[in-house]
């Protein structure tokens, strides 16, 4: 039995694929440090992680804890509400430039 379900405003998958958390995640934490002039490193280093393990979370290679979320952005000057905050807006801004969204679209969800 299939079971009809109203959503709006909720993201289609468009013809390529949509960016993954892990990697707008990494863009913005990157962006971030190069900000404040800091390297790997630095950043790393008050983060309690290496430098290595952070430069792989920038690239959008590793899905870090929340306990390591936090270390990182603490070590940038930053909350983790602004950062959660920024990458959605990122996320929500590659939908605006070209994915389509639904509206008022149903979506057919097997029951």
């Amino acid at each position: 039995m299939t079971e009809i379900v109203r959503l709006h405003a909720v993201p289609l998958r468009s013809a390529g694929p949509e960016p993954l958390w892990r990697e707008v995640l990494g863009q913005r934490l990157r962006a971030l440090r190069r900000h404040r002039r800091e390297t790997l490193t630095e950043t790393a280093e008050r983060a309690g992680i290496s430098p290595q393990y952070l430069s792989e979370i920038e690239r959008g290679l590793k899905d870090p804890s929340s306990e390591v979320l936090a270390a990182v952005t603490g070590a940038l000057g930053a909350t983790l509400i602004d950062l959660t905050s920024q990458v959605t807006s990122d996320l929500r801004g590659s939908y605006a430039a070209g994915a389509p969204r639904a509206s008022g679209q149903a979506l057919l969800l097997a029951a």
